[in-house]
């Protein structure tokens, strides 16, 4: 829903309309010769309330005239004129001592504008709680808990504040804390074996059951046992609840000039999951027969963590291969291994089209766009040859920047943002055939 802009007016205005209403009146009715002038005489009356003054007196003859009539009838039109005229100029002084005291409150109070809209709401306004008068209001810490560490790897629970300037929110995985925690983030990995891996409880009404899942569906076993148990989702998907990919692109502040990493070998790729049945095993079998590849990992060429972003750094051309073929399923192959290392990814996943939800793309190639793995190796042999076709890959470079995610923590505290922004949320009643 659209929240539209409330104004915020001073009262100051209203004041002086009803004041002036009245003090016309009754100096028709005591003779008092009233006009702008006479307040005029005063300097503590800015230029902008005299307007006022002299468009409450032009006006209001009607009301000043209804006034006195009534007030004569009241009295009588002869008889007792001392008396009317003494009434109506204590009435005079009663109404004076309470607008001056009025005004004289208001002024002495911190000056607002007479109309203006919230800074937040003011057209390509960059307001923020630094820039507005009143401070934010803290948000209510949650509490979130982990039902399983991932894969049972344990790692430190350090606050969202400190590490992406979030809100924080309560993480633990103490599941005594499971009747009050906002949110329950189950790993679909330590959980897909069965309903006995998961709470035995039912589940509070307020509390949110997350499904948390950055593998590809065919590395998902038991999906089916997932299904009308889950709230809220957290995977690569895009259209996921909470989107949590493994890598993005930031825009710079300002245009940077990145260096090209110093090349001197054409093509690498490491693997850890070989499986010859797979489609990138087959077709890095039909490739190598026309460029050569060095090949990292089990069963091939050994390479440490340490040493991956150096050694693979000094290549023009790396296979980011995916295991598995799936919408939005690009991973650290293509965000770390490549693009962190300044290399350029050759990639065999999703369509090209998927690809480029996230990427520009000239800063990728697709083995789809080439009928063969030998018109692609020809491709590439082309570009080690021309420096200048070859350095267009990395133009996009000026204005964005990768980055990884680093490591568990971000997921969670990405699941955090989320539900401090929202509070809905609908239960996935087929998980699995969504997430196929």
């Amino acid at each position: 829903m659209v929240e539209h802009p409330r104004l915020t007016c001073s009262p100051l205005p209203f004041t002086f309309l009803f004041c002036i209403i009245v003090f016309s009146s009754l100096c028709k009715a005591t003779s008092f010769p009233l006009s702008r002038s006479r307040f005029s005489q005063h300097g503590s009356f800015p230029e902008q309330q005299l307007e006022v003054i002299q468009y409450c007196l032009d006006h209001c003859r009607g009301v000043k005239q209804a006034f006195s009539d009534t007030l004569m009838e009241a009295t009588g039109q002869k008889k007792g004129f001392l008396g009317k005229q003494f009434f109506a100029v204590l009435l005079f002084h009663f109404f004076f001592g309470i607008c001056l005291f009025t005004y004289i409150r208001q002024t002495r109070e911190p000056e607002s504008a007479p109309c203006s809209y919230p800074p937040s709401t003011l057209p390509g306004s960059l307001a923020s709680p630094e820039n507005t008068s009143s401070p934010e209001k803290k948000a209510p810490e949650l509490t979130i808990l982990l039902w399983t560490w991932p894969f049972g790897q344990s790692f430190p629970l350090t606050k969202c504040s400190t590490l992406f300037g979030i809100p924080d929110c309560h993480m633990t995985a103490d599941r005594s804390w499971y009747h009050k925690a906002d949110a329950v983030v189950m790993h679909h990995w330590d959980v897909y074996s069965g309903p006995s891996r998961l709470p035995r409880e039912p589940r509070p009404p307020f509390q949110h059951w997350i499904w948390f899942n950055l593998e590809s569906p065919s590395h998902s076993p038991n999906l089916g046992a997932m299904n009308g148990i889950f709230n809220m989702t957290m995977t690569y998907r895009k259209d996921s609840d909470i989107f949590s990919p493994y890598g993005s692109l930031e825009l710079l502040r300002q245009p940077h000039n990145f260096t090209i990493p110093a090349k001197t070998k054409l093509v690498a790729w490491a693997v850890s999951n070989w499986n010859p049945g797979s489609r990138r095993v087959q077709y890095y079998t039909e490739l190598k027969k026309y460029i050569h590849v060095d090949v990292y990992g089990r069963q091939h060429k050994p390479l440490s963590q340490e040493q991956l972003l150096p050694t693979l750094s000094q290549y023009k051309f790396y296979l980011a291969f995916e295991n598995s073929l799936h919408e939005d399923y690009i991973t650290e192959k293509l965000w770390k291994n490549a693009l962190t290392s300044g290399t350029v990814p050759v990639v065999c996943g999703p369509p090209r089209q998927n690809y480029e939800r996230f990427l520009p793309p000239d800063s990728f190639i697709h083995i789809d766009d080439f009928p063969s793995a030998l018109e692609l190796a020809q491709y590439l042999e082309q570009l080690d040859k021309d420096p200048v076709r070859y350095e267009r890959y990395f133009q996009w470079r000026t204005w964005l920047s990768p980055s990884i995610s680093p490591g568990w923590i971000f997921h969670y505290c990405n699941a955090c943002q989320f539900l401090h922004r929202t509070k809905s949320y609908q239960t996935m009643r087929s998980l699995s055939t969504w997430f196929r």
